[in-house]
């Protein structure tokens, strides 16, 4: 395959993590200059907390998958490292659906001191995203795996 064939996926990729990082710089100047109101601090923080703390699997899954257009540009496609990124990105997925699901009680919370129904629907987009990214990695890993397994059993007849 050619070297540059999945350059523009490479690069999709990286643009991905630079909203993520400058929105989490902004978010900590943010919240140094303006602290947050000490009346709702005890319910926005655990928020804010679970949304730094989903950005570390978030970067892992973009890292794995950086490594997977890696092995796709080296012709390793169908190979077991392949099979584990998919592994690892269905995990990242999961725990990031995880992590937003804690934070969904404290957003209901949010949602009824503001009186804002719209909120909790919006609150749910990360965790329902997360999951149709784990169902399709994982659907992804268990093909991969049978193409391994059909390729090394045509290796062994020949």
């Amino acid at each position: 395959m050619k070297l540059g064939s999945t350059l523009f996926l490479k690069m999709t990729v990286f643009l991905m993590g630079l909203p993520v990082i400058a929105l989490c710089v902004y978010g900590l100047f943010f919240l140094v200059k303006n602290p947050i109101n000490p009346d709702f601090a005890h319910i926005l923080y655990p928020i804010l907390i679970g949304m730094y703390v989903s950005v570390i699997p978030f970067f892992i899954a973009l890292y794995q998958s950086f490594n997977l257009l890696r092995y796709i540009d080296r012709n390793q496609a169908f190979s077991e490292l392949s099979v584990k990124a998919l592994k690892n990105i269905k995990i990242c997925a999961i725990s990031i659906s995880g992590i937003y699901l804690v934070i969904l009680p404290f957003v209901y919370i949010v949602a009824e001191l503001d009186d804002a129904p719209g909120l909790i629907i919006i609150g749910m987009v990360p965790v329902f995203a997360s999951l149709v990214i784990a169902v399709f990695a994982a659907v992804l890993q268990k093909l991969l795996q049978e193409a391994i397994n059909i390729k090394s059993e045509n290796d062994l007849t020949v």
